[in-house]
């Protein structure tokens, strides 16, 4: 039985877009992109979800709180789940909003931390790098992430340049998802489903 933890943040979590700031919804069980994953893979495999909507890769948010600095929490979170045979880490979307003021290069060096933090805990055989997809100034959420189209330019290839140094698997979620423009963030259940069948090929390509 492979493990396989997907570390992510509300994406992961599978959010519904965003009509209303602050009125959140979740996708349906099965709906969400791991769990369609989960379900391609098949018997066998042991899909773990550990999406926080908000989460970041390096930084404490004042503004939402909630313990959502994904460095913080990793530690506990890959113990909980040892051994883990394969981590997809998808992070990087909410350091680009407008308070956090950093740019794509720093997000690739902040989700080089979390590579280094992760096998520093000794549970995880393998990683799977992914580049999330690139945002939209949209709907309820474009006040939040002001700035980020410009600030995201270049992201995939810094978070490509971060895999092939720290010589582990990349992914760009980018290449078979689009963001819902209802908030410029989230993914609608067709998106979750593509991801989850592209994501299980690349992970059997990767165990």
């Amino acid at each position: 039985m492979s493990v396989i933890l997907c570390y992510g943040d509300s994406n992961t979590h599978g959010t519904t877009p965003l009509e209303k700031l602050g009125a959140f919804a979740r996708h349906a069980t099965g709906d969400r992109w791991p769990d369609v994953m989960a379900k391609a893979l098949g018997p066998g495999h042991q899909v773990i979800s550990e999406g926080l909507p908000g989460r970041t890769t390096v930084h404490d948010d004042m503004v939402e709180g909630g313990m959502r600095n994904g460095l913080t929490v990793l530690p506990a979170i890959l113990q909980s789940h040892a051994p883990i045979d394969l981590m997809v880490l998808m992070l990087g979307t909410n350091d680009l909003k407008n308070r956090f003021s950093v740019t794509a290069f720093e997000v690739s060096r902040s989700l080089e931390r979390l590579i280094l933090a992760t096998r520093a805990e000794g549970v995880v055989k393998d990683i799977l790098l992914v580049s999330p997809v690139p945002v939209l100034e949209a709907g309820v959420l474009k006040d939040v992430f002001a700035g980020a189209e410009a600030r995201q330019q270049g992201l995939s290839g810094f978070i490509a340049a971060a895999a092939d140094r720290q010589g582990v698997g990349f992914f760009d979620a980018g290449s078979v998802v689009s963001v819902s423009p209802v908030d410029g963030v989230h993914w609608d259940v067709a998106a979750h489903h593509a991801m989850g069948a592209a994501m299980a090929q690349a992970v059997v390509a990767r165990l």
